[in-house]
């Protein structure tokens, strides 16, 4: 079998309960991973507001902006009716498709809102009841735009990432991966990036900031290049497993992260 990133380190710092998809393939790939779960997700209410205005007004379109959002949002709003579905990522399609309903909108290339925006389903959009269900905080842009196009959008944030507290050792084994000649450490969003630099201080992985980084776009490229990362930066299509996957096995194929001699 074919390993294109055998001798790789690879710290992945997914919450817990969505890194076994990727960890997997990592090592189906001939990589060593380590699992170092940065937040974890915790469910938020759905507002008042947000429930009496789904009520009054079934939407046109539901945007799912992640998995997590599928899962909080059906748990507490349930399947809404007469509802297009459009999602970000197709770890979202997924999560979506495995509740038994049908993806009508994905974007046909990346995973973010500008994906999503680009699609003909939003080009005008004037008149329509669009709900977007996410996480607290992130990005407006999908809101505003849709707003500016016409729509009248209500957000409902149901989840919320939390920093969580290290596992006894967990400090140990990054700081072990980070020694290694070309480790990688995987960060799939701003909030992921920032909670591991809080919780690894560079008094116990001081080579941290000298790794690989991958990442699912520019935007948390430009995060990491705030926070004075030193290492190279490889930048993925999306946050997807298979996106990130791809852009580490093509960056190693070009010789930018080495195997141990």
């Amino acid at each position: 079998m074919k390993q294109p990133l055998a001798g790789l380190v690879v710290v992945v710092t997914r919450p817990a309960r969505q890194a076994t998809r990727f960890i997997a393939m990592l090592q189906e790939c001939g990589a060593s991973a380590v699992a170092f779960p940065t937040v974890t997700i915790e469910p938020v209410p759905l507002d008042d507001g947000v429930r009496a205005a789904l009520a009054a007004q079934p939407p046109d379109w539901v945007v799912y902006t992640s998995a997590n959002a599928v899962e909080q949002a059906l748990a507490q709003a349930g399947r809404l009716p007469q509802a297009a579905t459009a999602v970000i990522g197709r770890a979202t399609a997924r999560a979506v498709a495995a509740a038994g309903i049908r993806v009508d909108a994905i974007p046909a290339t990346g995973a973010d809102s500008e994906g999503l925006l680009a699609l003909p389903a939003f080009a005008s959009p004037s008149g329509q009841h669009i709900v977007v269900f996410k996480g607290v905080g992130g990005r407006d842009a999908l809101r505003a735009e849709l707003v500016r196009r016409g729509a009248t959008v209500i957000v409902a944030e149901v989840y919320r990432r939390l920093p969580v507290v290290p596992a006894g050792g967990s400090l140990e084994k990054v700081a072990s991966a980070c020694a290694t000649p070309a480790p990688v450490i995987a960060a799939t969003s701003v909030e992921v990036l920032e909670s591991l630099l809080q919780l690894v201080p560079d008094s116990r992985a001081p080579r941290l900031k000298d790794a690989t980084l991958l990442v699912p776009g520019e935007r948390v490229a430009a995060a990491a290049r705030r926070h004075d990362w030193r290492g190279p930066i490889a930048v993925a299509r999306g946050a997807e497993d298979e996106a990130m996957l791809a852009a580490l096995i093509e960056r190693r194929a070009v010789g930018g992260s080495s195997a141990p001699a």
